[in-house]
């Protein structure tokens, strides 16, 4: 054997060691996929800045194992879906693309049936979760492999909280409107966004129509049905608690503004993932409270919004990746994926999220992490499995997304809080989606 043809045989076995890709054994020959051949992932900026760093420390590593250039590329949360239009459109972008929600319905026509990698990943981990059944299969293909799922829960101050005689967060709506009534006139209050961000207005509008009884559309989700008793009841309950608890420069916030709202002192509490409290940690020698303590020290969770009176609900944010049809790349994108969710490497991502990205299947709640951090942070351990999704009652759809996507429940809210008629707020809403449902 000559000397070049001994090291090309000695190194493939040597990486087909180093990866466990017994495809590629059995089959006695190299990868379809050519080295040199560039694999391009797309995904949000993480809210834990740590998460992009150790994604982006392992991109090497898929590359020598895969035998091709992984390369990651981040953007803006709210820039996400546009891309995804975009690449859609011009049959060009990105092999791999993060999705949220139930996008995988929108965007269908345009995705890979990934279930021969889906399927193994959750038989082999205890199952997904059951809000990925709903966001990531569409008739009965997975069109996106799950990734994780971000919980939320209400970040608040606990000394100032005291400071007014609670020592255990409101249970129901009308409780919380009064604490943030006596906080705001303290200089304190509730901070939550209400524009057009795709997390935070989603996460909090949704579960408080479903808690006042209000939905979009019915179990069938053909028959628009938001022109109720209960949305507008719900539309009433954020009217007044808006004024009276609210810092009322929210309807211009994004999903950043509350973070930076709430690490600045500026409000007492707020709906969001576990970010708040990680960064603080973190950066405890950065973020300090009013006395030049740790603020992390003064933060606690309350694990769900609150109760109405058709009960307690949560939306939380469930993470998928997407082989795109247009991929020159496809086995190798499947390829990647299944190196991605290697226990090895999922693990070590998984660490570094501190419960802000939990698992998608049931055996990542078991991990010895939990027993490592932080009371607080304890909430989000099986938060997945808490979660409606877009359109609930009804299913998971294509025009739910698109529901979603144009902000109706949201700006329905939001109208209302700026002086519109709770009513009709309502009957806007109930036009605009009957535009996406019967038309």
């Amino acid at each position: 054997m000559r000397r070049r043809e001994f090291l090309k045989t000695t190194g493939l076995a040597a990486g087909v060691a180093a990866t466990g890709l017994e495809s590629i054994v059995a089959a006695r020959r190299a990868p379809a996929h050519a080295q040199g051949t560039r694999l391009h992932i797309l995904r949000w900026v993480d809210f834990i800045p740590e998460a992009d760093v150790e994604l982006k420390r392992q991109a090497p590593e898929a590359s020598k194992a895969l035998g091709a250039e992984v390369v990651f590329e981040f953007i803006n949360f709210n820039d996400l879906q546009p891309r995804i239009t975009a690449a859609v459109q011009s049959g060009a972008g990105a092999d791999i693309i993060m999705m949220l929600y139930n996008w995988p319905h929108l965007y269908a026509s345009a995705l890979v049936d990934v279930s021969d990698v889906a399927e193994p990943i959750g038989k082999a981990q205890k199952g997904y979760y059951d809000v990925f059944n709903v966001t990531s299969k569409v008739d009965g293909k997975w069109l996106a492999v799950p990734h994780g799922i971000v919980g939320n829960a209400i970040a608040y101050r606990r000394s100032w909280h005291t400071e007014i005689g609670v020592k255990e967060f409101p249970q129901t709506w009308d409780e919380w409107r009064e604490v943030g009534r006596k906080l705001k006139a303290k200089g304190k209050p509730v901070g939550q966004a209400l524009g057009h961000s795709a997390g935070d207005p989603p996460t909090f509008a949704y579960p408080l129509l479903w808690s006042f009884g209000g939905a979009e559309v019915d179990r069938t989700g053909k028959k628009v049905v938001i022109n109720s008793k209960g949305a507008v009841e719900a539309v009433k309950f954020m009217q007044a608690f808006w004024k009276d608890a609210c810092d009322e420069g929210g309807l211009a916030w994004d999903d950043t503004s509350n973070n930076r709202a709430f690490h600045s002192g500026e409000i007492s509490a707020t709906l969001n993932g576990a970010s708040i409290y990680i960064v603080a940690k973190r950066q405890r020698e950065k973020i300090r409270d009013e006395k030049g303590e740790p603020m992390v020290q003064d933060i606690e969770h309350a694990a769900l919004l609150p109760k109405g009176p058709a009960g307690q609900f949560a939306l939380y944010v469930p993470f998928q990746h997407s082989v795109m049809k247009y991929s020159k790349n496809m086995k190798l994108a499947k390829d990647f994926v299944k190196w991605l969710h290697q226990k090895e490497n999922y693990e070590r991502w998984f660490q570094v999220n501190e419960g802000y990205s939990v698992g998608s299947t049931k055996t990542w709640e078991e991990h010895p992490m939990w027993s490592r951090i932080d009371r607080p942070l304890q909430v989000f351990r099986q938060a997945a499995r808490q979660s409606r999704m877009l359109g609930y009652p009804g299913p998971a759809s294509a025009k739910a997304t698109e529901s979603y996507t144009k902000y109706i429940v949201v700006d329905m809210f939001a109208k209302a809080v700026q002086g519109m008629k709770a009513e009709d707020a309502v009957k806007w809403a109930e036009g605009e989606l009957s535009k996406i449902y019967e038309g």
